[in-house]
């Protein structure tokens, strides 16, 4: 390293090496206008257009930005929407419900009292054969009763009495029965 930096001490004029001379500071004008036209120059050609360009990709993000917030500001007027539907649907399913329920127990209270009507006639109507049967079984048996004691009063009048005898109980007994009650 050392043997370079004496190389490079060798090129330089003698008696100079680093002065602040004419020289030295045309030089330096030289490259500060160089800088300050490579700046211009460049302002010109890239800072227009990336200015430009960073100002259109602020403008998209902007618009992705409210274009969000219009879709989430209508996504969640659709979700209430539906939530009040949802809600009407749920009071409606209730109140169908309860409509039905009330039907079924109207319908039930109308056929268990329809059921007791026709019980009742049921009821009645086999009150009323029974008491017809029964009736009706006591004239047959009143009858047959009747006939069993003529027939038996017969055979014993005719075995046991004469004519004579047989005329006078006859009449009494028809006399007896003319007087009497008949029970039912």
């Amino acid at each position: 390293m050392y043997n370079g930096a004496m190389i490079l001490a060798k090129s330089v004029p003698e008696g100079r090496v680093f002065a602040l001379d004419s020289q030295t500071l045309i030089s330096v004008g030289i490259q500060l206008l160089n800088g300050i036209i490579l700046a211009v120059a460049l302002g010109y050609i890239l800072y227009k257009p990336l200015k430009k360009f960073m100002q259109a990709r602020s403008d998209k993000i902007r618009e992705q930005i409210e274009s969000s917030d219009e879709k989430t500001a209508r996504a969640e007027e659709v979700t209430s929407e539906y939530e009040t539907k949802i809600k009407e649907i749920d009071k409606e399913r209730i109140q169908i419900l309860e409509n039905a329920r009330r039907q079924a127990d109207d319908e039930k209270k109308t056929i268990l009292e329809e059921a007791r009507v026709e019980a009742n006639e049921i009821k009645k109507r086999s009150a009323d054969t029974a008491v017809a049967d029964e009736k009706r079984i006591q004239e047959e048996s009143r009858q047959y009763i009747i006939e069993l004691a003529f027939a038996i009063s017969q055979i014993y009048v005719t075995q046991n009495m004469d004519q004579q005898a047989q005329e006078k109980m006859f009449n009494e007994a028809l006399a007896q029965m003319e007087g009497a009650n008949w029970q039912n």
